[in-house]
């Protein structure tokens, strides 16, 4: 069986487990008509993390457009951007990469410094360009988002919503089509380094192209994906899965769902759109999930699973530490036993202490 034909198989199984299997929203639809075909909680209120790079990249497009930018134009790495968080290019004040290279680093390897880049580069400032942002929001009927900065860094007042994403893709895969290149693309080389996407679905969905990925720490991880089969694009956003595995699961769920059904859908034609469908009456204000999100940056991990390596009580440790201690000790206890009575084994292992929280927005 294939990759992509074993997520399918337990996407399948996934599409309607219950809300609690998952931290947050999620939405199904076709974006060629913005038909709903499935959703759940849409306008609540979220942080999207990298998916504010979608817009970047919008603007972007239109600054090409208006004749703003060109694609072999040069921008240049300014100090604010030097100092953005990661994850990012790291190139240092001074440097340069042109347009079509930090578009390229902007939608692969979600650089917060290269977005930053490009904010420069088309407004001036970045307090011109998340103006600009705003407006182009409203203007694309994104009623409840608000963008701070350009990259998705974390920002208590940064919100959107699933509904709201979808318009953004909508109109950026509508209206700028000569790019839908980027976002299927899996990994891009600058200089000798190579930069891979965090879109898993690109190597395990069959007919994945695109579209964007998003993490911080209070959203979790967030994916807005695209497939297409048989000349047919569906779209699913997914926001607040507590691992990138399990936000890949999501998204395929959604989307192998979408396709199994999509006949059924069109010969009742029932859906309500993006835009018709009436705003979610409970819809919740933004949240923060943190303490959900299995991740080193947030200072959360796995739980260490409980491992018995004596008669005594049993130890908690990483089944690594414990297989080379289980076997250390046998090997002393074996020496022993030519020259003492044999004395029992015993192993106190504590958990390395997590690491500082850092900021991300992959």
């Amino acid at each position: 069986m294939r990759l992509w034909q074993a997520v399918a198989a337990i996407a399948a199984m996934l599409v309607f487990l219950p809300v609690a299997a998952h931290a947050g929203p999620t939405l199904l639809f076709d974006p060629a008509s913005g038909k709903v075909l499935y959703s759940e909680d849409l306008d609540d209120e979220w942080h999207p993390a990298s998916l504010t790079k979608i817009m970047t990249a919008y603007l972007a497009f239109e600054a090409i457009k208006e004749g703003k930018l060109k694609l072999d134009q040069k921008i240049t790495c300014s100090e604010l951007a030097f100092q953005q968080s990661p994850s990012k290019v790291g190139l240092p004040v001074g440097a340069e990469m042109t347009v079509e290279t930090a578009l390229q680093a902007l939608v692969i390897k979600s650089a917060n410094d290269v977005a930053m880049m490009l904010a420069e580069a088309i407004s001036g400032n970045d307090t011109a360009f998340v103006s600009l942002m705003n407006n182009t929001a409203k203007r694309l009927g994104m009623s409840r988002t608000t963008f701070v900065n350009p990259n998705g860094l974390p920002a208590p007042l940064q919100v959107t919503t699933a509904r709201d994403l979808a318009r953004l893709a909508r109109a950026t895969l509508s209206e700028y089509p000569q790019y839908t290149y980027l976002w299927g693309m899996q990994e891009m080389r600058y200089g000798k380094i190579r930069m891979g996407s965090h879109n898993g679905l690109l190597k395990t969905f069959e007919g994945a192209d695109g579209m964007k990925t998003g993490f911080i720490c209070d959203s979790g991880f967030n994916v807005v994906a695209s497939a297409t089969r048989e000349g047919q694009r569906l779209m699913a956003v997914v926001l607040g899965e507590a691992t990138g595995g399990e936000r890949t699961i999501r998204a395929a769920a959604l989307l192998e769902h979408g396709f199994q059904n999509l006949g059924w859908k069109a010969l009742f034609n029932n859906s309500q759109t993006i835009d018709t469908m009436p705003l979610t009456s409970d819809a919740r204000p933004i949240t923060s999930i943190r303490q959900s999100v299995i991740s080193w940056e947030c200072g959360t991990r796995r739980r260490p699973k409980t491992v018995n390596l004596s008669k005594g009580k049993p130890k908690t440790v990483s089944m690594r530490v414990a297989k080379a201690k289980a076997e250390a000790a046998a090997k002393t206890a074996k020496e022993k036993a030519t020259t003492a009575k044999p004395q029992p084994a015993s192993v106190s292992v504590s958990p390395a202490p997590a690491p500082a929280p850092a900021a991300a927005a992959q």
